[in-house]
């Protein structure tokens, strides 16, 4: 019996939302995961289509501007691609985008959420384990202390394809243990799907282990232009930073379970919510463990919701059986 898979991506999202998709019923009851993008995903007019449409999305934008102190929605719907990648503007605006695109879908709702880094926030809002606009507070903060933390230690990002996800482990962690240079950092930060790992670090420390995987039989070791190394020891500086404010917010405990990146498996407790929250700055995204969990635990259709359809393609390689509609 295969899975079906179903995603919405959001240039469809109007015209699709105001009817019930019709599914082959091969279950008594279909699970339904909504899943959420993460920095990347962004476009200049993002969101535009939404505020014009509804008045719930307008409200919601407004209040984040608001709530953010500065006209986040004018450099979503007319920004430059420039002004896009400023850190403190793209993730509160994928974040935003993101929770207004479910807070519309009304005639659905979640049975697990999962969400690819900064959309964990996301995921967490449409569980309901935590206010949209606690979120949009702590994800602004976030924004803030990865760029600090960037500043104060340059790292970087490289996507590596062909190779097991344990392989890039092993070379990053050995490469980490070079002799020739302390300052060498480089750990596996984003499992995105089968042969397809991001690894990040210390300049040198990427540099150093791209070289060592390609040696390794990697089809390619790709940097990536970022301005630094998201889910690495790096990172550390930004995590003693949002300690306060994340351990300060109320989380409550969620309508439906949540795969969180840190654990990969369904999280209910509130407090081990929280904390996971917290680790995941320094620690990698399993992301190709969280979907496969997902559809071990039951889930039937995916929904993403947000800029782009990353995660579409990504599920696709993770679980090729399934059926995409």
């Amino acid at each position: 019996m295969s899975n079906h898979i179903f995603f919405l991506p959001l240039h469809r999202f109007c015209a699709a939302y105001n009817t019930t998709p019709h599914y082959t019923i091969l279950h008594d009851t279909i699970m339904k995961a909504f899943v959420f993008p993460g920095q990347g995903a962004q476009f200049s007019g993002m969101g535009k289509d939404l505020y014009d449409a509804y008045p719930e999305a307008r409200t919601m934008m407004q209040r984040a501007n608001e709530v953010l102190g500065f006209n986040l929605t004018e450099v979503m719907f007319e920004g430059t691609d420039e002004a896009l990648r400023q850190t403190r503007v793209t993730q509160p605006a994928i974040f935003l985008h993101s929770i207004v695109a479910a807070r519309l879908m009304t005639t659905l709702r979640p049975d697990m959420v999962a969400g690819h880094s900064l959309g964990e926030f996301s995921a967490l809002v449409a569980a309901e384990a935590l206010h949209w606009e606690d979120g949009l507070r702590l994800v602004s903060q976030r924004a803030i202390a990865m760029q600090e933390a960037c500043e104060l230690q340059p790292g970087t990002m490289a996507a590596v394809l062909g190779l097991p996800d344990d392989k890039v482990s092993e070379i990053c962690q050995i490469s980490s243990l070079s002799p020739l240079n302390c300052d060498n950092v480089a750990v596996a930060a984003n499992f995105n799907c089968p042969g397809q790992v991001v690894i990040s670090g210390s300049l040198s420390g990427v540099d150093a282990a791209c070289k060592a995987l390609k040696e390794a039989g990697a089809k390619r070791a790709l940097k990536l232009p970022v301005g630094g190394a998201f889910h690495s020891p790096l990172m550390q500086p930004a995590a003693e930073r949002l300690q306060a404010a994340i351990m300060n917010t109320t989380f409550r405990t969620p309508k439906c379970p949540v795969y969180q990146n840190v654990s990969a498996k369904a999280e209910m407790d509130k407090d081990v919510i929280q904390r996971q929250v917290l680790e995941q700055l320094t620690s990698p995204v399993r992301w190709t463990q969280s979907v496969q969990q997902m559809i071990a635990d039951g889930a039937i259709s995916f929904y993403e919701f947000g800029p782009g359809d990353v995660l579409k393609g990504l599920i696709r390689k993770i679980n090729p059986e399934v059926e995409v509609g």
